[in-house]
């Protein structure tokens, strides 16, 4: 009884892991296509499109002290005649996260925001941050923000 018992419970998980990596390889091939669609359309200029960023692409922080959380926005505008889509927006460092980005394509004439957090605990000193994004835009895909902060000590 028991050999019966041990070899239906082996059985079942032998099925469960199965369905769980044909699922994670669906999941897999999914993420692959969006991000071979999204590769087509940086490729492609037909799609390309225009955009201004309404503030400086960058920013002077100041001072801070140490162990501050500092926000940053950065904004923009789809002056072109297609719809913007922002594939990507990366950081360079653990320390900077975004915390807004477009998720659906802006139409001609709307305007967007890309945010971010810097964490400057144990950082002191002087810190220029980038962040990148791609998106289909004319002249160049890629563009690049940065913000310089002077991370001060506490006190005490």
């Amino acid at each position: 009884m028991k050999r019966v018992l041990i070899i239906l419970i082996f059985g079942i998980s032998i099925t469960a892991c199965e369905q769980v990596d044909k699922k994670a390889a669906g999941d897999k091939t999914q993420a692959s296509e969006q991000t071979g669609d999204l590769n087509k359309l940086l490729e492609d200029s037909v799609n390309f499109t225009t955009m201004h960023w309404l503030d400086s692409t960058f920013l002077n922080l100041g001072k801070v002290e140490e162990g501050q959380v500092v926000e940053v926005a950065f904004r923009f505008k789809n002056t072109g005649d297609k719809p913007l889509i922002i594939a990507s927006v990366s950081v360079g460092c653990g320390c900077t996260t975004i915390t807004e980005k477009p998720k659906e394509p802006l139409t001609p004439g709307q305007e967007g925001v890309i945010k971010a957090k810097f964490d400057s605990k144990n950082l002191p000193g002087e810190r220029l941050k980038e962040i990148y994004v791609r998106g289909n835009t004319k002249n160049t895909t890629s563009h690049i923000l940065m913000f310089r902060v002077e991370v001060v000590k506490t006190k005490g």
